[in-house]
């Protein structure tokens, strides 16, 4: 008795196509006189992935996180995120997406100074869609994962940097996010809370997570399965994986 091949069922046919899918995008800030901030660029990011994206300040490493966190459109060519072409999208579409499928830290933390790590961290579940009574559990559960269990109540403007970065990273992932962007994650913190930040990312990636971070620093960039160069707002092709060593 021979057995039909059983169709791919929906998740596992999703997970074959790339998450981020860049094909000439391009990004120019109006003048006088025009600036062109990203060249034409073709990126593609699958499930899995750890993407660091290296360049000096200046160079349009956030420009590409914004096209990709569909904060900002580009002026041409076609960006799709889990199959999808966003330039199809309506505004509240987007904002969807956003709140559901991606989770930003941003490079200004961008916190609330008088409201408790809790608070921070529940704010993101406004627009997600998720049953108010989940929105506490959950981002108990996501400070918890950042290694935050007991700082709940804390004030933000009570805790170090390398807390209130742990906690933008769990506003980022209390909505179980396909995709994690993260902009320059342990700029200003010393060596020991930037290398506690990385090691949360490599469990996160260990667990799933598509990491995308953008960073100037060679020691972030290690960490990474893989290593795009951007410079005056042009990818250039990917380095070996190594050939930045941490300074």
């Amino acid at each position: 008795m021979t057995c039909s091949p059983q169709p791919e069922d929906a998740e596992a046919a999703m997970l074959r196509i790339p998450l981020v899918a860049m094909r000439g995008v391009e990004r120019v800030f109006p003048g006088p006189p025009a600036v062109r901030a990203l060249a034409p660029t073709d990126l593609a990011v699958h499930h899995g992935d750890y993407v660091a994206v290296v360049g000096p300040s200046g160079s349009g490493k956030s420009t590409l996180l914004n096209l990709i966190g569909l904060l900002d459109r580009p002026v041409r060519g076609t960006y799709e995120f889990r199959g999808r072409d966003t330039a199809a999208m309506r505004d509240y579409e987007r904002a969807a997406v956003r709140a559901r499928h991606i989770g930003f830290v941003f490079q200004a933390l961008r916190l609330l100074p008088l409201r408790t790590a809790l608070d921070n961290v529940m704010l993101a579940q406004l627009y997600s869609g998720t049953p108010r009574a989940l929105h506490r559990p959950q981002a108990a559960e996501a400070l918890a994962l950042a290694g935050l269990a007991r700082r709940g109540r804390a004030l933000a403007n009570t805790l170090s940097e390398g807390e209130r970065r742990r906690v933008a990273i769990a506003r980022a992932l209390v909505n179980r996010p396909a995709l994690l962007l993260c902009d320059e994650p342990t700029g200003d913190l010393d060596r020991a809370a930037a290398d506690a930040i990385l090691d949360l990312l490599d469990a996160l990636r260990a667990a799933g997570t598509t990491l995308l971070v953008a960073t100037h620093d060679p020691a972030v960039a290690a960490r990474a399965q893989r290593v795009v160069t951007i410079r005056t707002g042009a990818l250039e092709p990917d380095p070996p994986h190594g050939a930045l060593e941490p300074a």
